[in-house]
């Protein structure tokens, strides 16, 4: 996950703080991640947890005689590290594209260079001049009145209307070690739909400008191998989808962790148990 300027981390997630002074805004990647079932990602966690055990099976079978307890909580964290591991990665090659664009100079990073690779060939196969064709890149989008704000990767003409007239898109990069070029999951769109919509993009000097009328949008899945530009749509039907997906995430938000629990006629609540601090 990138980092953007007005993010913040919270214990409900990541949300945006309103450099005009309001409320903060619950980002579109927390909302996803509140209210969409990841069904895949136990099997995923299951499967890596597998591999590196089988991997490491004499290792394994040593410390489970001499050292159980560290060998347990290795094991339980090993697809927590993969998933951060992959994260950071994605964070890299965003940087990297959104560096080409911009024409800033870009760090060498072994790992990141193939899926940069496969961006250079994706803007080359369109003819994209980014001195003309680019809108914005990495630019905060807020929706005020619905309380959201997200990060749009890429707005960028491309000659993809009758006879070749240019449309302005909203893509969003996906990078992926592991699954094919032209898949894509369904909250793809409410997430392209959710930016698509959002009624103001912040400039960099934290100034209002209204949302451009986007025409198409797309997820542009990065590779090592190869690249895939996958359109998808984002219309107000997936828009009304996500302001579901935003009304149950904010109530899951707000919800208090514990309950008083209701005791039978008669009884008393034991008072709290008080606990005193040791002298240092």
């Amino acid at each position: 996950m990138t980092d953007p300027r007005h993010a913040r981390d919270t214990d409900n997630g990541r949300y945006y703080q309103d450099p005009a002074g309001g409320p903060d805004l619950v980002s579109v990647t927390n909302v996803l991640g509140t209210s969409v079932n990841k069904a895949a990602l136990m099997p995923w966690a299951v499967k890596v947890t597998v591999e590196w055990i089988l991997d490491n099976r004499m290792e394994v079978a040593r410390r489970a005689i001499t050292g159980r307890t560290e060998l347990t909580k290795q094991i339980k964290k090993i697809h927590r590290d993969a998933r951060d591991n992959a994260a950071d990665l994605g964070d890299r090659i965003h940087k990297a594209a959104e560096q080409r664009v911009l024409g800033s100079p870009i760090a060498n990073d072994p790992e990141v260079a193939p899926y940069l690779a496969q961006f250079d060939r994706w803007v080359a196969s369109w003819g994209v001049s980014f001195g003309t064709d680019v809108y914005a890149t990495e630019i905060t989008v807020m929706h005020r009145r619905l309380g959201y704000a997200g990060t749009a990767d890429l707005m960028i003409w491309l000659p993809t209307g009758p006879g070749g007239r240019r449309e302005l898109w909203l893509i969003d990069y996906k990078t992926s070690a592991t699954r094919p070029a032209k898949s894509v999951y369904p909250e793809n769109t409410q997430q392209l739909a959710a930016l698509r919509y959002a009624e103001t993009v912040l400039l960099p000097d934290d100034t209002d400008a209204p949302m451009p009328k986007i025409q198409r949008a797309g997820v542009l899945n990065l590779r090592a191998k190869s690249h895939a530009l996958v359109e998808m749509p984002a219309g107000r039907d997936a828009h009304r989808a996500f302001r579901g997906a935003l009304a149950n995430a904010l109530w899951h938000h707000a919800a208090p962790s514990t309950y008083p629990a209701l005791l039978a006629p008669g009884q008393t609540a034991k008072p709290a148990r008080r606990t005193t601090r040791k002298a240092a």
